[in-house]
């Protein structure tokens, strides 16, 4: 069967239809630039790759045109709609109510709805792309896939804060994770390539991309993760700051005569590597500067690696060991300088890394030596070949 991938966000509609049987990507691409002039970037197995400009006054009007594509004789990837047999959707933030992913109904719906105040940039968003989708395919079942939903496995003493337990009873006030469905995919094919049960494996999965988290994995379940009550916590990020004294959102909103919601969009938008650099929030730049001999790269590097070092060994401690530590996302696929300076700092696991086979960049591979007494991988992810798996699961 066929089943359409959508990952909606505010402004943006990502997508790729996959045969389920294959696992083969028959068409992808994105719609940006929604609710402004629009742009849809398209491709098929079977042609090239094409631009569009269109208007999309709304996400209804950009799910419509990516249909059409779809089923094009020139560039579509199938003869009709009826083609496709169900819609798995990303949806970010789905609290305590969902542990695994879920068929879409009206309950299903108003849950993802009690959500919003706790991911306000992004599940509006996905209930928007969910909305048009049922609009436009009334018929064809629906999967909700949480970002959330891995991470429910945590121990209490793993998400709770140490603030006034009412303030959890209240407000779910609570360290949930994010990048779950990533998470999951990895730590599945790390214990492939370890040839184990992962039911028997102890796996530290670092997702490096602009938005960065670790997560302890288990048995094949999270225990804990660096990302919080919302995405802005754990290690330096490219644009977020991660971990800092709370203290300081009062210190600086007094020193520079901020209210708190643009102290709380410095943090978001103008810290991380990006603040500490002053240049990039990319890591291609960061490098480049590095070569240069810019000093706030260099600093902005080895703050976002010694951290990742601190975290690994620190989830190595929560569950008491480790099979594998593993790199994905777009930095740790990419970056060999990131994923040399993380691992050196955890040679007293007996870590020993391959310098050649490191500097592969967006391959499965295993970086470390055959004598590295814990292997170290580079595993790319496929959120979208995970959500169509769930889909199809749950269908």
């Amino acid at each position: 069967m066929n089943i359409l991938v959508i990952n909606c966000g505010s402004s943006s509609l990502k997508y790729q239809l996959i045969d389920s049987q294959s696992e083969a990507v028959l068409a992808k691409g994105i719609c940006e630039r929604i609710k402004l002039d629009g742009v849809l970037t398209h491709q098929s197995l079977n042609s090239d790759k094409i631009k569009i400009e269109s208007p999309m006054p709304d996400h209804s009007a950009a799910v419509k045109l990516v249909l059409d594509k779809l089923v094009d004789s020139q560039v579509g990837a199938i003869k009709s709609l009826e083609d496709i047999s169900a819609i798995g959707h990303r949806v970010v933030h789905g609290g305590e109510k969902f542990a695994s992913s879920a068929l879409i109904n009206d309950e299903v719906l108003a849950a993802i709805e009690e959500c919003n105040d706790l991911a306000p940039l992004h599940n509006p968003a996905n209930l928007i792309g969910i909305k048009a989708c049922q609009e436009l395919m009334p018929n064809v079942p629906q999967v909700a896939v949480f970002d959330t939903a891995f991470h429910q496995t945590m121990p209490s003493y793993a998400y709770i804060y140490g603030l006034p337990y009412e303030y959890y009873e209240k407000y779910k006030v609570r360290r949930y994770g994010f990048h779950g469905t990533s998470h999951s995919f990895v730590s599945k094919r790390t214990a492939e390539l370890l040839g184990k049960d992962i039911k028997d494996t102890k796996i530290v999965v670092c997702h490096l991309g602009g938005g960065a988290s670790i997560c302890a994995v288990e048995g094949g379940k999270s225990i804990d993760t660096t990302m919080g009550l919302t995405p802005l916590e754990g290690i330096t990020m490219g644009t977020r700051s991660g971990n800092i004294d709370p203290a300081i959102i009062e210190f600086i909103a007094n020193k520079e005569n901020k209210s708190i919601s643009e102290i709380m969009n410095i943090l978001n938008k103008e810290s991380g590597v990006y603040g500490i650099s002053g240049k990039s929030s990319d890591f291609r730049d960061l490098n480049k500067g590095i070569a240069e001999n810019d000093e706030r790269c260099d600093i902005a590097m080895k703050v976002f690696c010694y951290q990742a070092s601190k975290l690994i060994g620190g989830y190595v401690a929560a569950m008491n060991g480790v099979d594998a530590v593993v790199f994905t996302a777009g930095v740790g696929e990419n970056d060999p300088l990131v994923r040399k300076l993380t691992c050196d700092r955890l040679q007293y696991l007996g870590v020993a890394i391959d310098d050649e086979a490191n500097k592969l960049r967006g391959e499965e591979v295993k970086i470390s030596t055959d004598e590295s007494r814990v292997p170290v991988y580079v595993v790319p992810t496929n959120e979208e070949l995970a959500i169509a798996r769930e889909t199809v699961a749950l269908i």
